[in-house]
């Protein structure tokens, strides 16, 4: 068993509310811990973890967190920030945790959490031992404090404005200072001046008026969106109606914290899971299934597998098979942005991002792109989604070091490396390396730790090299998707009957693209043979003669 993420430094007590106290313990006592307590917290705690794997119990060296009685526990001392909160504080109001301090998600390696957003710059001293993750929400949906030991969880905070995205973040940046920076310049926080048009409006409730205009709304039902239509259109090539898929489970933070990182013009040049990156500017769920189905409203015009999606208005490259390709040609894009800067001041500054696996990081492409980028000094971003597999290969197997971040500083190139399961840390992280590639006209490296829950593609099953426990605990504990709503449960931003709602909503709304999708025809057989050149070549126009003459003399007819 590979996945961990609940490791505690070593058996403690922190204050919490008046009756109750957290006490690190050995899982093989949490069983007795829990029968000798009344308290309803600590029978619910037990049977949460209890329904781990017990190996995964034991690899975290036997440490889970209960709740037990106490009837002597002094009340907390809170931070000082904590009294700017315009409403009182009760201290029944008030609860301290403990956070985890390390996380594995697909290796041995146990990799320390940080709560300081530090981008290592070029003749900076690097970290010492492992390079720390930057996170600032754990997967209890709290966000961490600057010492990283503790939850100080304040219930009832936030005035009853509901949906307020800017009250919300008022109240976040008092209640954890140490991210103030983060949360103001966050264009998480930052409601749209006009309503999305992908964001359905409920007339007939006056407060859905903003809510589509809420840009951290979005945020969490298009990882929602993204996730029923990979869902659908998976099983879609499973009944034969597709050729071809793969599903993005467990790396929605990624997509939805790094676009909305990003500018208009900046030019992103993905591999081939980040669908979630041209939804969230824009690209709609009939244009992903009139790919996927390659019928004649198709981008590409059937010329491409399903997943391969471009668009040149969006500024998303088409998607390439060959692993890697697009690494280089992101140094490209960047270097002729460069150029452009140092040619026209006036001109807009932008950046090319470019997507890719840890795997892809053993290609040669990647090596020859990293050293022309901090050569020629381009700014852009190489964002390493190391999501544990490359297809069956595990990290354990595909490199000995620390990662793929530990390689920048060879190459005299910026890095760090983040939480890809914390859509707050993501959007951080890529909207401060967007600013320093801007400013010092070079690359910054991000490594993003995530996890992939489903399969590689529709080809693969990967059940035959990984334990299907290691998926579940993934996609019970460590889900993106689940970090997110429980956030937004914490500030009465959602509940069941709404999660419920957004799912339904979402789940008609890709099955009805899909059924339009499906009915459409293909493409003309003219545009077999045009776009790539002005005039057709003569080999071009032979082969065009010789397969009509072949359709006519089998009696085929092509529509």
């Amino acid at each position: 068993m590979m996945l961990r993420v609940l490791n505690y430094p070593k058996p403690a007590i922190r204050q919490c509310s008046k009756k109750t106290r957290t006490v690190g313990c050995p899982s093989e006592a949490a069983a007795a811990a829990t029968t000798a307590s009344s308290s309803i917290a600590a029978k619910q705690h037990h049977r949460q973890f209890s329904s781990l794997p017990h190996h995964l119990a034991r690899q975290n060296n036997g440490m889970v967190n209960i709740f037990v009685k106490s009837t002597k526990v002094p009340r907390p001392t809170l931070p000082k920030t904590f009294n700017r909160l315009k409403k009182p504080i009760k201290e029944e109001d008030v609860t301290i945790q403990h956070v985890p301090s390390h996380l594995s998600y697909a290796s041995n390696k146990r990799m320390p959490i940080t709560s300081e957003m530090r981008i290592v710059q070029p003749g900076e001293d690097t970290p010492s031992g492992i390079w720390p993750v930057f996170r600032m929400m754990d997967e209890s949906g709290n966000f961490r404090q600057p010492d990283n030991s503790r939850h100080i969880n304040v219930s009832k905070i936030i005035p009853p404005n509901h949906h307020d995205l800017l009250q919300l973040q008022s109240a976040l940046t008092i209640q954890y200072p140490h991210f103030k920076h983060h949360l103001l310049s966050s264009g998480l926080f930052q409601p749209s001046k006009n309503p999305y048009p992908d964001m359905p409006l409920n007339k007939e409730e006056a407060e859905a008026a903003d809510d589509v205009k809420n840009t951290l709304l979005r945020a969490y039902r298009q990882m929602i969106r993204l996730r029923k239509m990979d869902t659908i259109l998976h099983n879609a090539q499973r009944q034969g109606r597709i050729s071809f898929y793969m599903t993005h489970h467990g790396e929605e933070a990624i997509h939805m914290g790094s676009a909305s990182a990003l500018s208009p013009q900046d030019v992103i040049f993905a591999q081939y899971r980040e669908a979630g990156l041209l939804m969230w500017r824009g690209f709609t769920l009939e244009q992903f299934c009139n790919q996927c189905f390659s019928n004649d409203h198709d981008l590409g015009k059937g010329r491409q597998m399903p997943i391969h999606y471009g668009c040149r208005a969006l500024n998303y490259q088409t998607v390439s098979s060959p692993l890697g390709t697009q690494i280089t040609q992101a140094v490209g894009a960047a270097y002729k942005f460069k150029l452009d800067a140092m040619n026209n001041k006036e001109k807009e500054a932008a950046i090319s991002i470019v997507y890719f696996g840890e795997g892809a990081a053993s290609t040669i492409d990647f090596h020859s792109a990293c050293n022309f980028a901090a050569t020629l000094k381009t700014p852009m971003i190489f964002f390493c989604r190391n999501n544990g597999y490359a297809i069956s290969t595990p990290v354990e197997d595909q490199y000995a070091g620390d990662g793929i971040i530990s390689r920048a500083p060879g190459y005299g190139m910026a890095g760090i490396r983040v939480d890809g399961n914390d859509v707050f840390a993501v959007h951080a992280a890529v909207a401060e390396a967007r600013k320093l590639a801007l400013e010092t006209s070079a690359p910054v490296m991000i490594e993003a730790m995530t996890y992939r829950q489903g399969h590689h593609s529709t080809s693969d099953d990967s059940s035959r090299y990984r334990d299907m426990d290691e998926v579940q605990v993934a996609h019970d504990v460590t889900d993106p998707i689940l970090r997110m709503d429980k956030f937004l449960r914490h500030y009465g931003w959602m509940d069941d009957d709404a999660v419920a709602l957004i799912e339904d909503e979402e789940r008609v709304a890709v099955l009805r693209a899909m059924e339009a999708a499906e009915a459409r025809p293909g493409p003309k057989l003219d545009t077999m043979f045009t776009d790539v050149y002005h005039e057709k070549p003569p080999h071009l126009l032979r082969q065009e003669t010789e397969l009509r003459q072949h359709l006519k003399r089998h009696d085929i007819v092509y529509h």
